[in-house]
């Protein structure tokens, strides 16, 4: 079981590959941090003030639900529910949206995915100069507060009937929150956009003159200098997650960020890059699937992904080989 936090610096996941075309137009791209991550919009075909403004308008969603989802944030709806003590807490119905779909890839993963992780998550730190590891007290006592069928939803109220269970909704918030930037830009009149939120991509439409975006695969390690291929999409999502996105070494041994709930230490598994396509407004969805990917390993990881509608893999394993799924359109890059 597994969830990484909400802070969590992915934007080394995915990278956009700028081949713009013009027409009328040039290209507006603006960027800000929120989910202590990167934030870029660019808007294509579209005036230079309408398109600023529904920039504007994207970065004003990231901070309206970072408020609600974070975990940290004094007063979101997530830090009430975890400090109520198993009282019931009303709740913004995105909030209960969100929560709903973590108990739905709980299900789905057969419990290795859990959003009720924040007591072990809390345990590492993979920020720090200094790292250490978590106690086995530590860790026996967090792991024994971690399992999503705690979650108790009344309409828009929510409660976790374990009052020392704690909500982490890091994995799939940053989803979330990618494909409502992405519906705001379309209510402000935007038909052809890229948003890409900290790795997380939505591609809006078409470029201009009707070519899809392409999108590069990061190769893993690699800090953003080289891709191992690129995907073409449109209307689509991308989302890649990798065991190097966060981690540090102790005495010899690397520790990353995708934790087992079993243990309360970093899986371990033959994937450790995982890029997930699949149609616009689902990007939650690709969140949760890629972690659970990365935790199951290789082989389980293509025969689930193979079974569930829209959504396509490519996986990286530890050893360098490309696995795709059946439906996957990846062009590698020759080296």
């Amino acid at each position: 079981k597994l969830i990484y936090p909400i802070v969590a610096f992915s934007i080394i996941a995915i990278i956009i590959i700028a081949y713009i075309s013009i027409n009328n137009t040039e290209p507006i791209s603006k960027t800000g941090y929120y989910l202590d991550t990167v934030c870029t919009i660019t808007v294509y075909d579209m005036d230079e003030d309408e398109a600023s403004e529904a920039i504007d308008k994207g970065f004003e969603t990231c901070d309206s639900y970072e408020k609600l989802l974070s975990k940290t944030i004094e007063g979101s709806d997530v830090g009430r529910i975890n400090r109520a003590k198993g009282e019931f807490v009303e709740v913004d119905n995105h909030t209960v949206d969100l929560i709903k779909t973590g108990i739905k890839y709980g299900n789905i993963s057969g419990g290795v995915f859990d959003i009720t992780v924040g007591r072990l998550t809390g345990l590492w730190d993979f920020h720090t100069n200094e790292p250490k590891l978590p106690t086995e007290s530590e860790l026996t006592y967090a792991i024994n507060h971690v399992d999503y069928k705690n979650i108790e939803i009344e309409g828009n109220r929510v409660r976790l009937s374990d009052p020392e269970s704690q909500l982490d909704l890091g994995g799939i918030a940053k989803g979330y929150i990618a494909d409502r930037v992405a519906d705001a830009l379309e209510e402000m009149g935007v038909k052809s956009a890229v948003v890409n939120l900290g790795g997380n991509i939505v591609g809006i439409g078409k470029k201009p003159k009707g070519e899809e975006f392409v999108i590069g695969i990061e190769r893993p390690y690699s800090q953003r200098t080289a891709i191992i291929g690129t995907v073409n999409i449109s209307d689509s999502t991308v989302v890649t997650s990798g065991i190097y996105e966060r981690q540090f070494e102790l005495n010899g041994k690397i520790y990353h960020h995708i934790l087992d709930v079993n243990s309360g230490y970093p899986v371990k598994s033959d994937v450790e890059a995982v890029s997930l396509v699949s149609k616009k407004g689902m990007s939650v969805d690709c969140d949760a699937l890629s972690t659970i990917c990365l935790i199951i390993g290789s082989k389980n990881a293509k025969e689930l992904i193979e079974k569930i509608d829209n959504v396509e893999a490519l996986l990286v394993t530890t050893d360098e080989k490309y696995i795709v799924t059946s439906g996957m359109d990846f062009k590698e890059i020759e080296e």
